[in-house]
């Protein structure tokens, strides 16, 4: 496939190693707000009309419009940024018709989805002990833009359908004690960490923890390339636990 990069800071470059390692090729390298990136290319119509595929690893500002751009060429895009879940339906609706096709993901490494899946079974199993309290806390680099970051929601969003004593997310600490129906989620900034995520059930007796820690970066970028694979000649809008699930499964995934 050509392949357009969105993005070409670290993600993007080690993105561009995998693409040529398993045989694709990168057209054009763009910037992540779709201005000019490392080779002078624009984010335009034109730009896109000989590509087979967009990854895109930017930043939410001006996401839409990219993704209308994205739908009009009728490319297959992988959309790995986060930050700009308020916008979905809007962007569902670009994909409704045509030849375009969306794989939009929080988090592209393989580890992650069975993470978010076990911290929702977890919070299921408990939902009946009420002695037991639930958080989430996650670690990133010192660089990246948003939080909490889109697996912890998503993990959170799965913790707040299975417990019913929680009815809400806090995200910041607040003066006085968190109320007992709110899900606390905590954020730090911190060096180089690629990604940690922990779910703790905790409880006077003892707690119960479900993590997942990324080693690398070169995870989330093989699986978005992967994801560009799997896409490649479907339409429309899809998820990355769509993905994922034949990737686990066998049943359409790639090696």
């Amino acid at each position: 496939m050509n392949v357009v990069l969105v993005g070409y800071g670290r993600m993007g470059r080690l993105i561009e190693q995998i693409l040529a390692d398993r045989g694709h090729r990168t057209a054009r390298r763009i910037d992540a707000a779709g201005s000019p990136g490392s080779d002078g290319t624009e984010l335009t119509p034109e730009v896109l009309a000989d590509a087979d595929g967009v990854v895109e690893f930017a930043l939410a500002d001006g996401v839409l419009d990219r993704l209308a751009l994205y739908a009009e060429a009728g490319v297959a895009a992988v959309v790995g940024t986060t930050g700009w879940d308020h916008h979905v339906d809007e962007a569902k609706a670009l994909f409704s018709s045509g030849s375009g096709a969306l794989l939009k993901g929080s988090n592209f490494s393989v580890g992650a989805d069975p993470f978010i899946r076990l911290s929702r079974a977890a919070a299921r199993l408990v939902n009946p002990l009420e002695e037991y309290d639930a958080s989430l806390l996650e670690y990133h680099h010192n660089r990246k833009a948003d939080a909490p970051s889109g697996t912890a929601l998503t993990a959170a969003a799965g913790v707040l359908e299975e417990l019913d004593r929680k009815s809400h997310l806090v995200t910041d600490l607040p003066e006085g004690p968190i109320e007992p129906d709110g899900l606390h989620v905590a954020s730090v900034r911190v060096g180089q960490v690629p990604g940690i995520h922990e779910l703790r059930l905790d409880s006077a007796a003892d707690f119960v923890t479900v993590r997942h820690e990324a080693r690398h970066r070169g995870g989330f970028a093989l699986g978005a390339v992967r994801g560009l694979e799997w896409l490649s000649g479907r339409r429309g809008w899809h998820e990355a636990d769509e993905f994922i699930d034949d990737l686990l499964t066998g049943t359409g995934g790639t090696t």
